[in-house]
């Protein structure tokens, strides 16, 4: 049966009702290549909340199981056993990583509209390299990762810079994951905290200094702002105990 960009994009939501994130995944890839790769914001939603719900359970199931390898009292056998699993779940990570990324490279950054659309997908981009280059630190990867994860972070916010005001929810977003990436993969919270005070300063210049009416994007940048401030304090204070350059 040949499916319509309609079907497609019922049976979407119907999976994502059902908590059923890889058949989500399968169905917009498929509207992609059959029909257009430029998304409505409904199918650009499902598609990037369906990738974070596959990623986010894959790095927390390697972090609990990492934690209580770190706990001790294990013998070498259960050692070695907690260590299949873990390699089982970072191969099930990075294949679903690198299938994002291949989609943003291949199909949806080049047909990406300027502006949010596109800061939106490179952003995204850099996001799943950052979970490659975390998950690879030390192997011979990692560093090639780490690359390519600056490199589309960097396009995507000279991108929002030129396009997006201050105050957007998506330029504020990249922001945030940005100096993510500077204090996770890079080890600076110098350049992570001046990352972030940058975007918090100019957001909220921009709020004070001009009339702005509450609505659903004010109130998503609101929340930002709030998530950049707790993290300039946390690395405000890491950068206190061990002062570097920034």
């Amino acid at each position: 049966m040949t499916l319509s960009r309609s079907d497609c994009l019922y049976l979407a939501r119907i999976a994502d009702q059902a908590e059923r994130y890889q058949d989500v995944v399968d169905q917009i890839k498929s509207l992609i290549t059959s029909s257009s790769p430029q998304l409505t914001l409904d199918e650009r939603n499902l598609l990037s909340v369906a990738y974070k719900n596959i990623t986010s359970t894959l790095r927390s199931s390697w972090r609990s199981i990492d934690n209580l390898e770190k706990r001790g009292g294990h013998s070498r056998r259960q050692i070695e056993l907690m260590r299949i699993e873990k390699d089982g779940i970072k191969a099930e990570l990075v294949k679903a990583c690198e299938d994002v990324v291949e989609l943003m490279e291949k199909h949806l950054v080049p047909a990406a509209a300027p502006g949010e659309e596109k800061v939106f997908y490179s952003k995204m981009k850099g996001d799943y390299y950052r979970y490659l280059a975390e998950f690879s630190k030390g192997g011979e990867r990692g560093e090639e990762y780490a690359n390519l994860s600056l490199e589309a972070y960097k396009y995507a916010y000279r991108h929002a810079l030129a396009t997006l005001d201050p105050i957007h929810p998506t330029r504020l977003g990249l922001a945030l994951n940005f100096a993510v990436y500077y204090h996770d993969i890079r080890d600076s919270p110098e350049r992570a905290c001046f990352l972030a005070k940058d975007a918090f300063d100019e957001a909220i210049h921009l709020v004070t200094t001009q009339k702005t009416v509450m609505n659903q994007t004010l109130e998503d940048s609101l929340m930002i702002l709030q998530l950049l401030r707790d993290d300039m304090i946390l690395w405000s204070g890491e950068v206190q105990q061990d002062p570097k350059p920034v």
